[in-house]
């Protein structure tokens, strides 16, 4: 789910965006309609998702079809969906593009406003509703359609909790000061090495998994930066940074990488992840989910967290581009929303999503949970430079919080600084 050498591609990445913007652009227009090629993300479940809804439309459209496969490899698919862009042969459709990439791929001129299309604009706004706003781009457009979100949360070991010495099925949790206290007695009592073990590495995504989803909390759904400007020198960010500086710095969470899964191995009592993990721990370890924890313990119906979002974009090398519109519709109609629900475990961006599908969390009750917190969640900005000002943060966070080499008011202001000046470079 997290890609570690999506931080060299993706760095790389940005060195070879050309200095044009994405005016949406490309071989083909709105009404053209015939033929498209499709890329699928390569998980087995979405790709079992994607060839029954490639095999359904290609059922009703003989002159329409789809052609799809699997995200040629690389190093990423960022990676490979940049070079894609720039050989001007990227497929029409992709269902796994990263919004973090977005900013990149669309100064690259590599993707298509969904505006240009009759109702399109409309029809992304009211599939997902309010939390659209997140994936607009600055110049008022959409360049991708919010399509599935892997809200995270902490998943704990119920066996490790009890053998710690706390309650397994309300483990104090809520606060951080709970959350250090619960956090001492794992670790002091051995029940396991790590009380949690985010990454910590210094690729510039590994921060929507340990500061980020905290912060989104903390503030009740704050992005990292809002108008062109850093958000997160505040009380609120700085609680944040503490806190987990607080727990590196008394050997909660461990300064080393862990070669493998530290919380399916036991060495961490708790993780930071999403609805996907529900079925890659479900039979191994005997776990529970709470929201992340706050400074003062702030509702579980109120709590925000990260998205952890995949969404679909449409590319502008593509010719037949009605077509591509009318699959993307297609493919995030309620039906195959459904089908994706299904089939996946993960949660389609569409509003009222318990609501929409009552039988599947009444058969499903360990998804719920994800289900509720899916309609509090805050996405990476749509700026600038999206990954320059993700590294610069990770770089002053690594620095301060995980490593104490410098102190976190002089790092998170210093980082502010660096971020503020990036988002203003459009």
């Amino acid at each position: 789910m997290r890609t570690k050498a999506m931080a060299a591609a993706l760095g790389a990445l940005a060195l070879t965006v050309a200095a044009c913007g994405g005016d949406g652009g490309g071989s083909g227009g709105a009404e053209d309609h015939g033929e498209i090629k499709v890329w699928l993300s390569n998980n087995p479940e979405e790709i079992a998702w994607g060839q029954a809804m490639v095999k359904a439309w290609n059922a009703d459209h003989p002159d329409e079809k789809i052609t799809a496969q699997e995200i040629p490899a690389g190093q990423s698919s960022e990676e490979v969906i940049g070079a894609a862009i720039t050989a001007g042969n990227a497929p029409c459709l992709v269902f796994n593009t990263s919004p973090a990439a977005v900013p990149q791929f669309q100064k690259q001129g590599g993707l298509v406003s969904l505006g240009q299309f009759d109702g399109g604009t409309d029809y992304v706004e009211e599939r997902s509703g309010d939390v659209a706003e997140q994936y607009q781009s600055p110049d008022g457009e959409y360049y991708q359609i919010p399509w599935k979100a892997n809200p995270v949360m902490i998943f704990y070991n119920k066996d490790l909790m009890k053998k710690a010495g706390v309650d397994p099925e309300n483990p104090p949790l809520a606060t951080y000061d709970e959350f250090l206290a619960t956090s001492k007695k794992i670790v002091d009592s051995k029940a396991a090495q790590a009380a949690i073990w985010p990454a910590p590495t210094s690729e510039f995504f590994q921060s929507w998994f340990d500061f980020y989803p905290l912060y989104a909390a903390e503030t009740g759904g704050t992005q990292l930066v809002e108008d062109e400007k850093a958000t997160f020198d505040s009380d609120e960010g700085k609680a944040v940074a503490d806190f987990w500086a607080t727990m590196y710095s008394e050997g909660y969470a461990q300064q080393e990488p862990y070669n493998g899964d530290s919380f399916a191995d036991g060495k961490a009592a708790m993780s930071i992840v999403g609805p996907w993990a529900i079925a890659v721990y479900g039979d191994s370890v005997n776990w529970g989910a709470v929201p992340v924890p706050t400074s003062q313990g702030t509702p579980a119906e109120e709590t925000y967290t990260f998205s952890d979002a995949k969404n679909i974009a449409l590319y502008s090398a593509c010719e037949n581009q009605g077509t591509a519109f009318d699959v993307l519709k297609f493919a995030t109609s309620e039906e195959q929303d459904g089908a994706l629900l299904e089939t996946t475990g993960q949660m389609p961006m569409r509003e009222d999503l318990a609501g929409t599908y009552p039988e599947y969390f009444e058969s499903h009750p360990e998804y719920a949970v994800f289900a509720d917190q899916a309609s509090r969640t805050v996405e990476v900005p749509n700026v600038p430079n999206s990954i320059e000002i993700w590294q610069a943060f990770r770089d002053a966070y690594s620095s301060s919080v995980i490593f104490g080499e410098e102190s976190v008011d002089d790092a998170v202001g210093a980082a502010s600084d660096d971020v503020t000046e990036l988002a203003g470079q459009g």
